[in-house]
């Protein structure tokens, strides 16, 4: 009798961005991700009960990695005029691994369908927009941040992949849109 090959909870959340990224998001199915992990449907069905599930897994997963580093590099702005915008800026400046990108594209295929996950990203932007107005200039900031985030959209969608010329360019942009932005 075969040993049951035992997987922990990263290497399936792992093999779902696998599968994101080479089969785009149409390809994300538990069976996929069985296969791709090399473990059972069976499998994959017992941890996360549906397609669903294993995105909200990998979009929980994500938010907890991509906050620890956000909040480093909020501390590390700390001496900025608006530590969590400049932190979202030197953020941008590494750009998206393929992981933001596939988990980006689950994301985007799944809030067609399914309203959990879509609520679950409203209030993460609302969140951050929040976060914004918390500084001495709100407006300045919101301003800057939509920028921002128009500017990383281009490649979370894949459609622009910037140099990281680009990117910095883009980024000291985005400062001067804060730094200048008319406080009225």
């Amino acid at each position: 009798m075969a040993r049951t090959r035992k997987v922990d909870t990263d290497e399936i959340l792992d093999a779902v961005e696998r599968v994101v990224a080479h089969l785009g998001a149409v390809g994300l199915t538990l069976d996929a991700v069985a296969k791709e992990a090399g473990i059972s449907k069976s499998r994959v069905v017992y941890d996360y009960k549906s397609k669903t599930a294993l995105i909200e897994a990998i979009l929980d997963r994500h938010m907890a990695r991509e906050n620890a580093h956000l909040q480093h590099l909020v501390a590390e702005s700390a001496d900025t005029p608006h530590p969590e915008l400049f932190g979202r800026m030197k953020r941008m400046l590494e750009g998206p691994t393929d992981s933001d990108n596939a988990v980006c594209m689950a994301i985007t295929a799944s809030m067609t369908s399914d309203d959990t996950i879509h609520d679950r990203m409203r209030a993460h932007v609302e969140a951050d927009y929040a976060i914004m107005e918390q500084g001495p200039r709100p407006r300045a900031a919101q301003a800057a941040h939509m920028a921002l985030i128009g500017f990383c959209s281009h490649e979370w969608f894949g459609f622009r992949t910037w140099t990281q010329e680009e990117r910095s360019r883009i980024v000291a942009d985005v400062e001067a849109i804060y730094m200048n932005f008319p406080d009225k």
